[in-house]
């Protein structure tokens, strides 16, 4: 059941990882403006949730009458109600970030994301470190810092260079500001006095999103409301308001498949790996970025490109490392456990 459960939210996370991203640049690359609506859509898919939900109550009433169709109680809402403010946070930077800068180059800089996972997990939940996970650290973050360098020949059209700086110090906090999120999910998880299960993780879910989606509403109607929203759909290239409606509608459902294969990965996993999941797929959404949107891809992309994959890699290697070692120390105890506890023989009889 856990093994079917890592499957299923790794593969929902690999869509949402990969195309959640491109149908937001889709979005500002056709004419749409609005940063705090963009932020808005990332969690506002939070209904279709409700499908499993009904399904789990549906199977649980069959076995017992009484049951209640929330689980979730009270100390558990109101953590997952911080989490979701902010997610609300983290949406908003991530959207301003995208913006002003290309797909590629905003895969990149979330790669160092894994980095800051590492780090709060550390003094959150516990993580030991090795060097493998000092050496990955140390690559991620230089190829954050090569980007940050390189930014004339990686404007969009009409960008300013002011534009792109503030976009890329604003995908960056994004990063920073999710790496704090990922432990604080598993860390609510351990403190809990509520057993969790995967039905807890929807509802969660549910929270969390409708939280962060009241988060960027307030900040819509402080930027003006929807009035202009709908002159923006008209005008919105390739389609007018048909398109834009198509495309606010899947960047909301892709980005609710990357939220929820997260938070359901930190369920079966921990949050570290779901940190794992999302790096090692930033390779892929940068290839696809190149091929949809013709990207520029130079030396520095390359070079970042690089030592994001090393570090990962490494990192990998040494947790694959770890993990061995464990395995050879619980066979020694249990061999010695078994020897112990054979029968003694008496050598003069």
């Amino acid at each position: 059941m856990k093994t079917g459960l890592v499957i299923i939210n790794c593969i929902i996370l690999a869509v949402g990882n990969c195309g959640g991203p491109l149908m937001t640049r889709l979005y500002f690359k056709n004419g749409g403006s609005k940063i705090w609506f963009s932020s808005f859509l990332l969690n506002s898919g939070f209904p279709i949730i409700l499908l499993p939900l009904i399904i789990s109550f549906l199977h649980r009433r069959k076995k017992e009458s009484k049951t209640p169709f929330v689980l979730m109680k009270p100390p558990l809402f109101s953590a997952s109600v911080v989490v979701g403010l902010l997610t609300g946070l983290n949406n908003y930077l991530y959207a301003y970030g995208l913006a002003y800068i290309p797909v590629s180059t905003s895969s990149l800089i979330i790669s160092s994301q894994l980095a800051f996972t590492a780090l709060f997990t550390f003094f959150m939940v516990k993580q030991k470190f090795t060097p493998f996970t000092i050496n990955a650290i140390v690559l991620l973050t230089l190829g954050a810092v090569i980007l940050a360098f390189h930014t004339d020949g990686d404007k969009l059209a009409k960008e300013t260079k002011k534009e792109y700086v503030v976009g890329f110090v604003m995908t960056l906090g994004a990063a920073i500001l999710y790496a704090f999120i990922l432990p604080l999910v598993e860390l609510i998880y351990k403190k809990v006095r509520q057993r969790i299960t995967y039905t807890l993780v929807l509802e969660m879910q549910m929270v969390l999103c409708f939280s962060a989606s009241f988060f960027c509403l307030v900040g819509i109607l402080a930027d003006g409301g929807f009035k202009e929203i709908g002159k923006e759909a008209r005008e919105f290239k390739h389609g007018g308001s048909t398109y834009y409606c198509v495309v606010v509608v899947f960047t909301a459902i892709v980005w609710q498949g990357f939220f929820l294969g997260t938070i359901g990965l930190i369920f079966c996993t921990s949050s570290l790996v779901s940190g794992i999941m999302m790096t090692a797929l930033l390779p892929l959404t940068e290839v696809l970025a190149v091929l949809f949107y013709k990207e520029k891809f130079q030396a520095e992309k390359g070079i970042s490109l690089f030592l994001s994959l090393w570090g990962f890699l490494s990192y990998f290697y040494g947790q694959f490392k770890s993990e061995k070692k464990t395995q050879t120390k619980d066979q020694d105890q249990d061999q010695e456990t078994q020897l112990s506890q054979l029968p003694v023989t008496d050598s003069a009889a």
